[in-house]
């Protein structure tokens, strides 16, 4: 039974959340695993040589792309075969192909490699996965599922409700929800501070983010976003009419978050110390998701409508490359080099 005192428990939830993000060395170059979401592969991208390098086949229109810290496992879901598939990224191959119940959405893994939850679209669920035993241990009701995401703890785990207008949290030793985060309009993609204690959430129909704060469970400021296009957005193919924006990422240091346009095809870039736009960075046509390099040097952001991914370097404010991939790209994740350098070539 999910439990009624939810104020108590996000102060549970915030206070002991085991917050152990795999830390590289300054400098260390990384690989971009970048999910074709109508096609059957992740393109691999070296941020060495800004090309890429390899490719690993995972199932048909890809939609998640998860990474263990290490970099040793991929996670991919694929929607039309409606599988959650682990591969080994030295190799290219893979490791295990799990059967879901339904169409998944982005997954997400625990530090540990332990559990991996993946949101069940059309059958208004999360299931939570045990990586070891290959199964899945749980089936949890949530409305409308989107993204799950896990900021770098082994007991904990968020993953959106559209249809509740809501971030839930999963607690792993209860296999059941801790929390229920109103957010303030239909979440889209979001990301969650260090500590827990802030989620930064797109929403449909607003040009910008809400900053939820979890202990409160209340929204404490909606940022808009200035623009060149006033919306709505220009029909895509690939996105909904109510999508101003489908990507942000907190830099590696947490002093920026980096926003998505779909009216401008661009980046904007918000400073969190002084709570302004300081930045905008033009992108391919249609940006969707956003990832920093380890070492904070690179901002990557995939574009469905361009085919292509489009590398910052975060410091100068410049594009250094904008690099053709596979079939509308949408999810991203990056992983240190020396733990992928053997990944299948292409």
């Amino acid at each position: 039974m999910v439990p009624r005192r939810w104020w108590a428990l996000c102060v549970v939830v915030v206070s002991t959340l085991a917050w152990a993000r795999g830390e590289t060395v300054a400098g260390q170059a990384s690989r971009l695993y970048v999910g074709n979401s109508r096609g059957s592969n992740v393109s691999v991208l070296d941020l060495g040589s800004l090309k890429v390098v390899g490719e690993v086949n995972v199932g048909q229109h890809v939609h998640c792309v998860a990474l263990t810290p290490d970099g040793h496992v991929l996670f991919t879901t694929a929607e039309v075969d409606q599988n959650l598939v682990m591969s080994d990224t030295r190799s290219g191959k893979t490791i295990a192909t799990i059967s879901l119940p339904g169409k998944p959405n982005q997954c997400a893994v625990t530090p540990d490699g332990h559990f991996v939850t993946v949101p069940i679209r059309d059958k208004d669920s999360v299931v939570i996965v045990n990586v070891d035993e290959r199964k899945i241990v749980k089936v949890l009701p949530i409305k409308e599922p989107h993204n799950s995401v896990n900021a770098g703890s082994n007991q904990y785990t968020f993953v959106s409700s559209m249809g509740s207008h809501e971030i839930d949290i999963i607690d792993f030793k209860k296999l059941d929800y801790a929390a229920h985060i109103p957010v303030g309009g239909r979440p889209r993609p979001f990301v969650v501070s260090r500590d827990g204690s802030t989620i930064y959430v797109a929403v449909s129909d607003l040009h910008g983010f809400n900053i939820v704060d979890v202990k409160s469970k209340t929204v404490t400021q909606t940022v808009q976003m200035p623009s060149q296009h006033p919306g709505p957005p220009r029909p895509r193919e690939f996105e909904t009419p109510d999508t101003y924006t489908h990507g942000l990422a907190l830099s590696p240091d947490e002093s920026e978050l980096w926003v998505t346009s779909l009216l401008d095809d661009c980046i904007y870039i918000y400073d969190l110390k002084s709570k302004k736009i300081t930045g905008r960075l033009d992108t391919g046509d249609g940006p969707n998701w956003v990832v920093f390099s380890p070492d904070g040097k690179y901002g990557c952001v995939s574009s469905t409508d361009s085919d292509d991914v489009s590398i910052f370097d975060v410091k100068k404010r410049t594009e250094v490359a904008r690099v053709k991939v596979g079939k509308v790209p949408k999810r991203i994740a990056i992983a240190p080099v020396d733990a992928t350098s053997q990944s299948a070539s292409r």
